[in-house]
């Protein structure tokens, strides 16, 4: 069960329990949380031991009662006291917790001159919730690391605060649930997930732009958080005031805290990550080859790992091992490919002539495997290899709105990491696009 339906049930139980004994009912009913429901028990967290034997005496058989009515199950009630932080702020169990990338942890991320303050400040607020830097406001290009750093702080707060609520997504996430809420009436449901959390990080802010009525619904959730002492973190490819279409109060809003920005990696930080990186792969490489690496690609660390995971593909494809050689080979055609611009088209024209489709099936609403996997990754490679934009990206191929590019993405994310010959189908594929001759590439 999702943690927000609990939320909801529990809500639900509450305000029951409330009608079927009102003489019973004190103003701290308010405060009290859902620890646990499953399994046939519903656990009731209380802020002390007074409190917690109140409710055994008095409420019990209300509670019950109220929980079978609501669920139509059999329920056990307990009521059990919520353990405080060390500066004595209460958290709720974290049922269910952000889904966060096991490598982006601090252990895993390299610091250098060009992200030092970024990391520093993300380490103070994850030891001090709602107390240092808030809100926390980092900004850079993309794949400088950004996301590994919020990864990182929601995983160091789930080690120091088991009750923390942690509520982690992108802010196009952020948009979806919010129309969703306003199509199913469900707003109210909406601003308790989002108001009612210990941490707030949203990665990609730089999407509320251009959207009026989520950027007045973020503002109202911003101060609900600030004004409660919850952390809020952000992270946008520009500094606040550079956002297009932001509104001022959000603008002013966000640079309240501490704003951090996070440049490209220098030579020896880049060697440094692509070390890193093999560490964690288990894969051993040379000093010369990290160097070898680090000093042709130099735009951000997203592509130092696609340039490591091209070389292991290689290695493992041809059985040999990896060598100064075999990475002059893996890189070729892909050195240069950050300083020019891929058109769609280009993409395309790889994909559907690798799959034998046409474009024509690619734009239509055809759902079959043999048309949907080639579309999707269609989408993929232009949202890795393409500075446009998801709405753009569905709109070549057939005029399909921004979350099913999201969705696609995701798809073939997860299957570059579980399926090695999707991997190396993906490395095949940006090869040749790669490749195409600079004159080939519209600078549109």
């Amino acid at each position: 069960m999702a943690a927000q339906e609990v939320e909801d049930i529990f809500a639900d139980i509450l305000d029951r329990a409330k009608a079927l004994d009102p003489a019973s009912v004190r103003r701290w009913f308010d405060n009290l949380t859902v620890i646990q429901l499953s399994g046939g028990l519903l656990d009731v967290g209380c802020p002390d031991e007074a409190t917690a034997q109140f409710l055994r005496d008095n409420c019990k058989g209300n509670f019950t009662r109220a929980a079978q009515q609501i669920t139509g199950r059999l329920v056990t009630v307990e009521f059990n006291i919520v353990p405080a932080d060390d500066n004595g702020r209460r958290f709720r169990r974290n049922a269910v917790g952000p889904k966060l990338h096991p490598d982006y942890t601090f252990d895993n991320f390299v610091v250098g001159p060009s992200n030092r303050l970024g990391h520093a400040s993300c380490v103070a607020v994850s030891h001090s919730l709602g107390d240092t830097y808030n809100p926390l406001f980092l900004y850079g290009s993309s794949g400088l690391g950004k996301t590994h750093l919020l990864h990182a702080v929601c995983h160091e707060v789930k080690q120091r605060y088991e009750y923390a609520v942690i509520q982690f997504l992108s802010c196009e996430d952020f948009v979806n649930r919010f129309i969703r809420a306003i199509e199913t009436g469900n707003l109210a449901g909406f601003q308790s997930q989002f108001r009612s959390v210990d941490a707030l990080v949203i990665d990609d802010v730089q999407f509320l732009r251009e959207r009026e009525q989520s950027q007045e619904e973020f503002f109202h959730n911003f101060n609900a958080l600030y004004n409660n002492g919850k952390q809020i973190i952000l992270s946008a490819d520009s500094p606040p005031g550079k956002i297009p279409s932001l509104e001022e109060r959000l603008i002013s809003r966000f640079s309240w805290g501490l704003v951090a920005r996070i440049d490209p990696p220098s030579y020896e930080t880049r060697v440094a990550i692509v070390q890193k990186k093999a560490h964690i792969r288990g894969v051993s490489i040379s000093d010369e080859i990290a160097e070898y690496i680090a000093h042709k690609v130099q735009a951000n660390i997203r592509e130092l790992e696609g340039a490591l995971t091209t070389l292991c593909a290689l290695a493992a494809t041809t059985g040999r091992p990896i060598t100064l050689e075999l990475a002059q080979i893996a890189l070729e055609g892909q050195i240069e490919s950050s300083a020019r611009h891929i058109n769609i088209t280009d993409i395309i024209d790889v994909v559907t002539r690798h799959f034998d489709v046409r474009l024509t099936d690619l734009q239509s609403k055809r759902r079959s495997h043999s048309i949907t996997l080639p579309r999707q990754i269609c989408m993929y490679l232009a949202r890795s290899l393409t500075k446009h934009s998801l709405e753009e990206i569905g709109g070549h191929l057939g005029g399909r709105d921004h979350t099913t590019v999201m969705h696609a993405c995701s798809k073939i994310e997860d299957a570059k990491h579980s399926d090695p010959q999707m991997n190396i189908l993906l490395v095949e594929l940006t090869e040749q696009i790669t490749k195409i001759p600079a004159r080939h590439i519209s600078n549109h």
